[in-house]
Parts: C-alpha cells; sequence; structure tokens
C-alpha cells in the first residue's frame, strides 16, 4: 500500500471510530466536503458528494475530499477526519485546536471532535502528520453567489476579533498569514526557475513576465508583510485565511454559519481577515455593493481591524496589497504547472501587482469606498 494510500485509510477509520452510523432517515446533507468551498483564492468549486439517490448508504462510505499537499480530507457520515500539512507544527496546533474548542468561541468556529479521549484533539499518523476529526458543516454553495454570507462572515470575524486572548488556552501562536504569502512566493518561484515535472518546455515568457510584476509589488511590501519582521499590530485573534471556503453551516443543512480552518488561527493584525474580499474589490473582482454591504457589517458589529467611520484603507491597505500578491503568485504557479495561460481573474490580480509596483507603497487604482 502506497504512504497516500495508507493515509487515507488511517483518515477512514478515525472519521469512522466517530460516526454514530446510518441514523432513522437520509443524511441532512451528503454534498460537499468540509473545506472546499468557493475560492481558497479565485473561486475554486467544492467536490460534490455522493448522490443518495442513487447510493443506498452514501453518507456512511468512506469519501476521499481532498488530497493536497496541505490536507489530506476523508469524510464518513456527518464526521471529516483531516491530515495536516506535513511541516505543521502539532505543539502550535495542539494550541489552536484548544483555542476553537473553547467556549469563547462558541458560535464562531467549528469545534473539533475528540480523537484520543475526552480532552485529546489531535493524534499522528504513522507518517507523522498531525490528524484531526470535526463535524461536517455544510460549505457555501457556489452555484448561488448571489446568497453568499458576506454579512454573516463579517459579523463573524468582528465577534472573532473581539475575544480576548487573555481568556484563552496559550501560549496564542501568531497568525500565519504574512508566512503564507511567502510561502506562495516561493512556490510561484520554484515553478517558474525549476521544470515542472513531465514538463518538456519550460514555462511560457508570458508567465515569467507574470511572475516578474509580481517579485516587484511584492517588494514594496514592508517586512511584515513578507513574514520578514513582527506585525506593528499583533492584539487580536485573527483566522489568517479568510475566503468563503472557510465558512459552513452546522448543524446541516440550516444551522448557523461557523469559521472553519484553524491551521493559520493566531495573534495578528485583524485587518488580515479582511484583506482578501478588499484585494478583490480593488481589483475589480468584488462588486462595490458587495464590499459596501461585508464592511458595514464588520464595522457595525464593533470589529477592531478598521476605524469605525471614514476611509478604511490607512489598516487595510498593506495586507490588502500582500493578499493580492499572494494571490497573484499562486495563479502563475498553477499556470506554469498546468501548462495554460492566465485566465481573465489571474490577469486581473497580476495587473493589480504591476499597478502597485508602479505606484509605490499604495494600492494603485483603488476604487472609493
Amino acid at each position: 500500500m502506497s504512504a497516500t494510500a495508507s493515509r487515507i485509510a488511517c483518515l477512514a477509520a478515525l472519521a469512522a471510530e466517530a460516526d454514530p452510523g446510518p441514523g432513522p432517515g437520509p443524511d441532512p446533507d451528503p454534498g460537499p466536503d468540509l473545506e472546499a468551498g468557493p475560492g481558497a483564492d479565485l473561486g475554486a468549486s467544492p467536490e460534490a458528494g455522493p448522490d443518495p439517490e442513487t447510493d443506498p448508504g452514501p453518507a456512511h462510505h468512506p469519501t476521499l475530499l481532498a488530497d493536497r499537499p496541505d490536507a489530506t480530507l476523508v469524510r464518513r457520515g456527518r464526521v471529516v477526519a483531516k491530515a495536516h500539512a506535513p511541516d505543521c507544527d502539532p505543539a502550535r496546533l495542539a494550541v489552536r485546536l484548544r483555542i476553537a474548542a473553547h467556549p469563547a468561541l462558541h458560535g464562531i468556529l467549528l469545534p473539533p471532535l475528540p480523537v484520543t479521549g475526552p480532552g485529546g484533539l489531535l493524534t499522528l499518523l504513522a507518517d507523522g502528520r498531525p490528524a484531526t476529526r470535526w463535524p461536517y458543516g455544510r460549505p457555501v454553495s457556489p452555484d448561488a453567489p448571489d446568497a453568499a454570507p458576506w454579512e454573516e462572515t463579517a459579523r463573524l470575524l468582528a465577534r472573532l476579533h473581539t475575544v480576548a486572548p487573555s481568556r484563552l488556552p496559550g501560549p496564542v501562536p501568531p497568525m500565519r498569514g504574512p508566512a503564507k504569502a511567502a510561502r506562495a512566493l516561493a512556490r510561484m518561484r520554484a515553478a517558474t526557475t525549476r521544470p515542472a515535472p513531465g514538463a518538456t518546455a519550460p514555462p511560457a515568457p508570458a508567465l515569467r513576465r507574470a511572475a516578474t510584476t509580481v517579485e516587484r509589488a511584492w517588494t514594496q511590501l514592508p517586512p511584515w508583510a513578507r513574514d520578514e519582521a513582527p506585525p506593528p499590530r499583533a492584539t487580536a485573534l485573527c483566522h489568517g485565511d479568510l475566503h468563503l471556503g472557510q465558512l459552513v453551516r452546522h448543524p446541516v443543512p440550516d444551522g448557523p454559519w461557523l469559521l472553519i480552518d484553524i491551521d493559520d488561527l493566531g495573534l495578528g493584525d485583524p485587518a488580515w481577515d479582511l484583506a482578501r474580499p478588499a484585494a478583490w474589490f480593488a481589483t475589480g473582482l468584488l462588486a462595490p455593493a458587495v464590499w459596501s454591504r461585508f464592511l458595514g457589517a464588520y464595522r457595525a458589529a464593533g470589529g477592531p481591524a478598521v476605524r469605525p467611520c471614514g476611509d478604511p484603507w490607512p489598516e487595510l491597505d498593506t495586507p490588502a496589497r500582500a493578499l493580492t500578491v499572494q494571490t497573484a503568485a499562486l495563479a502563475v504557479a498553477k499556470a506554469v504547472a498546468e501548462g495554460r495561460a492566465l485566465d481573465e481573474d489571474e490577469e486581473a490580480v497580476v495587473d493589480a501587482c504591476g499597478r502597485m509596483a508602479c505606484a509605490g507603497p499604495e494600492l494603485a487604482d483603488r476604487p472609493e469606498p
């Protein structure tokens, strides 16, 4: 059995231990996976789950939901088991799990399920990767973009950012948003300087030019946004990788929205959690009306990331530029790996990087809020 197959089998067993088995009726939501959803960066769709009309017991057959370098997820019924990234720090992940399970985060974060007893939220697989267990939640539907829960997301973030870190298990680790941005740049550099497996030609000149544009924008960021120095403001509990794929309804199918994926959770600048929607708005990928609703809901809920009224960009500018560069770097890396040109949305974020590099320290051509 290969290492991947062995890991998947272990996760299936881990999920099965906590799954109660078939109930009196069909699974209320046999749909997509716990952590898929619209767009880790530009809007990838979730994988569809088994069909209850054609499979007599689909919800209780182990189903591979995702197998990526940073995570493998297997669902069985109402339980999802997750293998975290190979370089994940188990000690810091354990703190993040205890935070997610803390009463102060009730109704904000999806709580983990025990794996080794009442207080054990983490186990190690045979390959050394940390593994966790979670309730299944229903993600945002990619087929109904107009129904995306932007206001609910904003209110959840405001509640998260106002939780007092002193109440939480610790030491609370740093939020890993800037580290993810730096990793995205490293991934792009590797893709554009080393031949991809099976590649018969180097990256297209247009992709190499795009990579150069992204690098120029990266150099304009301050050291803290490149994960080279501590952030000037690191007083709030932050999610660290906020996008619509990080929300689920639990209990399924119509429970309240909750935030998921705590791998990057920690102390940081709360503006980072608003940065991806802000960057999408600034680059024309998010409608002004949607951005206005999101920002207005966050402010109305008392979120501390931006001033309560007036121009929010003094706080948002640097994180939004960093997320724009991160998104563009991943777009270039993926296009190189797939041997294709950038699509329209990917071109938009690379173009934004070009404007940023020319304009200097402020996001160029930023629309008015």
